[in-house]
């Protein structure tokens, strides 16, 4: 009995420290739509998806400047140019508009990311890429506050980010 009480305070003091971090997370984004007016011309060259102590992350690069981008909660999302529901895994999705045409992603509903073991992303969909604009499907475990923001760089390119909370706060 005394080798089980050991034990199970082991366990629960590693526990603490993850526990105490993530109470500090200050993720003021809210969940309504957000929009960055504009289109752009350079071709999105690449997505790919990071953890973070706060937040999962998605980056979509541009090949040069950034442009336009909207991110909605939606009850379904939709492909570009037909409209078809793209099936998107999760208990809420964000239909992430970048305002910038996309080439190579494949076709509509293909996955774009793996996001396995990912505390709030659950799924990543190419919803199509049509008249200069790039939808993606990103389904979340809920709704949780996200924020869009741009960033400079590398070199001539830019990139696009969405980060959706782990919790609100």
């Amino acid at each position: 009995m005394r080798a089980l009480l050991v034990v199970l305070a082991v366990v629960f003091a590693a526990l603490l420290p993850a526990q105490a971090s993530a109470a500090g997370c200050s993720t003021p984004f809210g969940s309504l739509p957000k929009e960055q007016p504009g289109m752009g011309t350079g071709e999105i060259d690449s997505l790919r998806v990071g953890r973070h102590e706060c937040f999962d992350r998605l980056v979509v690069q541009v090949d040069g400047p950034a442009a336009g981008w909207r991110a909605e909660y939606v009850p379904q999302v939709t492909a570009d140019g037909s409209g078809n529901v793209v099936p998107v895994a999760g208990g809420a999705r964000i239909q992430f508009v970048v305002r910038h045409p996309a080439f190579s992603l494949g076709p509509v509903g293909r996955s774009l990311a793996n996001v396995a073991g990912f505390q709030t992303l659950r799924d990543v969909r190419n919803a199509g890429s049509f008249e200069g604009q790039t939808t993606i499907g990103v389904g979340v475990r809920a709704r949780l506050p996200f924020r869009v923001f741009t960033l400079a760089g590398p070199g001539g390119q830019s990139r696009i980010v969405l980060d959706v909370a782990h919790r609100w706060s």
